[in-house]
């Protein structure tokens, strides 16, 4: 019988309650009792019972155009996560042979809904100095077939922002070309000072939003997408969800969105405390290294390539044997994907203290054991 792989999502959720899951960026600071009590209430009135309204909850759409500051008058499109947005536009807007201007590492299933088009990503290397996309290269990178950018602020995996100035400047370059831009805001909370893109090509940006990370609602499965109201709509054809989104989600989403100004100060302080603590660790251990620090999300990369061991070596390692949850390069990038690991850290210190004790054990266990790795990317 050939030997099953090892699932190492499946081991995760089994063990759920002793596993520190900093694998998926989820966000495990907010205030639980926020979102408890909004579903509690739902739950008790029985909402669930019925269809939600199809458009979304009119206060959750309110809310949204508010937390991202675009015009009153713009259109929200909710939808099962901010994936689901994602893959709704890609399959709206491109075409057979279109092009989209986009990067390596990523977020790779934008890269797979772009395929699903029939359209193809043209991925500019960013895993150097200053570990994002620039305009200059943008603009270099742009042919007959381009048709699309996409501009993920901050960037996963790396935790990379984008400077106001920068934001602005390939919002122009898709002004000047005529081409949309996708603004994937995801971690936009996390960072210091971000910047939309929306301002400077209000007609060719849509903005990708989720609840996941900043709200840390991941499990509820909301996001959408937002922008000027035909836009939308244009996109919004696409959308499955005609009989409406999970209402226990949007319920929790607008209590989230209520009391965020409250509490998401506290979560940024924690991260950012969180991520010195690991650079402090990654510091210890030859061969290991912080591309990007500081982040200006919720997750960095931790390059082990100088080790000479695999990331998928060291995923399972940390896993099976100490019970912390942290994801290989693979899954982020085709090229790079052999040099590291990515670590998402909003999560109580505790979390982040295991961390600590674990990483510097696993990197000498596999040293110990001899394990050869493929060639990094």
């Amino acid at each position: 019988m050939p030997e099953i792989p090892f699932d190492a999502f499946r081991y995760a959720h089994e063990h759920r309650d002793s596993v520190v899951w900093m694998s998926q960026n989820t966000n495990h600071l907010v205030p639980p009792e926020i979102v408890r009590g909004a579903v509690e209430e739902a739950l008790r009135e029985r909402r669930y019972e019925g269809y939600p309204y199809a458009s979304g909850l009119p206060e959750l759409a309110e809310r949204v155009i508010l937390d991202l500051g675009l015009p009153a008058d713009s259109q929200v499109q909710i939808s099962a996560g901010g994936t689901e947005a994602l893959y709704m536009l890609t399959r709206a807007l491109l075409h057979p042979g279109e092009e989209v201007i986009a990067s390596d590492p990523s977020y790779l299933i934008i890269h797979k809904f772009i395929e699903l088009s029939g359209a193809r990503t043209k991925n500019l290397d960013i895993y150097a100095p200053p570990y994002r996309l620039t305009a200059e290269r943008v603009a270099e990178a742009i042919g007959p077939q381009t048709r699309m950018i996409l501009l993920i602020d901050p960037l996963n995996p790396l935790g990379s922002g984008y400077p106001e100035s920068e934001v602005r400047a390939i919002a122009e370059i898709a002004h000047d070309r005529k081409l949309w831009l996708v603004n994937d805001v995801t971690y936009r909370d996390f960072a210091e000072r971000p910047t939309l893109a929306y301002p400077y090509a209000p007609e060719q940006t849509l903005t990708v939003w989720s609840v996941s990370k900043n709200c840390g609602m991941a499990g509820l499965r909301l996001g959408g997408l937002a922008g000027q109201r035909e836009l939308v709509r244009s996109v919004a054809r696409y959308n499955t969800n005609d009989l409406g989104v999970n209402i226990l989600a949007q319920v929790a989403a607008i209590a989230a969105l209520r009391t965020k100004s409250g509490w998401i100060g506290g979560v940024r302080s924690t991260t950012r405390g969180n991520q010195d603590r690991i650079r402090s660790v990654v510091a210890g251990v030859p061969g290991t290294s912080l591309p990007v620090f500081p982040s200006q999300a919720n997750m960095f990369v931790i390059d082990i390539a100088s080790t000479g061991l695999a990331p998928e070596d060291l995923q399972r390692e940390l896993l099976l044997h100490h019970g912390v949850f942290l994801r290989s390069g693979s899954y982020l990038s085709p090229t790079f994907g052999g040099r590291f690991i990515r670590a998402s850290f909003s999560n109580p210190p505790a979390d982040i203290e295991r961390f600590a004790r674990a990483f510097p054990e696993a990197i000498a266990a596999l040293r110990t054991s001899g394990i050869t790795p493929p060639k990094a990317g």
